[in-house]
Parts: structure tokens; sequence; C-alpha cells
């Protein structure tokens, strides 16, 4: 699973399109996600004290050919899950309210499912 977070009024945006379409697409031609060991860490650097955030969890198996793992400068160590295209709904497993808790820290909301 790859990690796309997006506000409340984006959501909404994207269910009445069908599709997660964000400005990065059209600016940068890729929409950014994060896996798993990074969301977090994204989350907090990124949008500390939002409280309208939604964190969508992405099934990648179902748009693996326009999807990327690369660099966010262009070099580093770390990779990221890039996708190339306007992600359909259908590929979003699950979608939570996602804001930090009380000590200003996020924390990774979805548990384990195990099928």
């Amino acid at each position: 699973m790859i990690y796309h977070i997006t506000t409340q009024s984006e959501w909404q945006q994207y269910k009445l399109a069908g599709r997660i379409e964000p400005e990065s697409l059209r600016n940068q031609g890729f929409i950014h996600c994060a896996s798993k060991e990074h969301v977090v860490q994204i989350a907090s650097f990124y949008f500390t004290g939002r409280k309208d955030l939604i964190l969508l969890e992405i099934n990648e198996s179902r748009i693996e050919a326009d999807l990327k793992w690369e660099a966010a400068d262009g070099e580093g160590p770390k990779v990221f899950p890039h996708v190339y295209v306007a992600i359909p709904l259908d590929c979003v497993e699950r979608e939570v309210k996602w804001q930090a808790n009380d000590s200003g820290e996020f924390e990774f909301p979805f548990k384990v499912v195990l099928h």
C-alpha cells in the first residue's frame, strides 16, 4: 500500500470527479505519495497544526504501470512513490481523518489487516 495526504475539501472534490488529481499532477507531472515508513514523517514536516487532513491508503497494484519509486529531490537514499496519472477512486482501500495527537505528533492511523 501507498499513502496520499490530502485535505477534506480536496477529498470531496476527488470524490465528485471520481479520481485523485491534485495540482501536483498538473504542475509537476505526478502525484506525491508515501510509503507506510515515511508518511508520518512527511505529515510532521509539511502538515503540522493542520486539522483538515485525510489520509488515503491506496492499493498501488492497481496503478503499477504509472507508479515510480524515485528520490524526492533526484538524489539521496530515500525514495517515494510518484504516480504519473490520476488515481481512480477504486484504488483507495481506506480513508481516515488525520491530525496530530495531543502531543502534536502524527501517528500511523491504520491497523494491519490480515487476509
